[in-house]
């Protein structure tokens, strides 16, 4: 369960810029509630999400879709949730 060193935060949040505005919004501030804490497996899934179209990444971040296909796995499903309420 190893945190992520400070470089390695800011090659997330420089892959986590996505093309759409509100995007950019939810998951900076989950990365700026959550960044410190985040595991490997977290970060994995994090890129799993971050390989998504944006407007599907967004119809999912606002409960207007669901994960599907190789998105669709505990460790995204969580991640975002815990987006969901913030």
């Amino acid at each position: 369960m190893n945190t992520l060193s400070q470089l390695d935060r800011a090659r997330l949040r420089w892959r986590a810029r996505r093309g759409l505005l509100e995007n950019d919004l939810i998951i900076t501030r989950f990365l700026d509630h959550y960044e410190t804490t985040l595991t490997d497996k977290d970060v994995a899934a994090l890129i799993r999400l971050f390989q998504m179209d944006d407007t599907d990444l967004l119809d999912v971040l606002l409960d207007r879709a669901q994960l599907v296909g190789d998105y669709e796995t505990p460790d995204t499903r969580r991640l975002v949730a815990l987006m969901q309420k913030l």
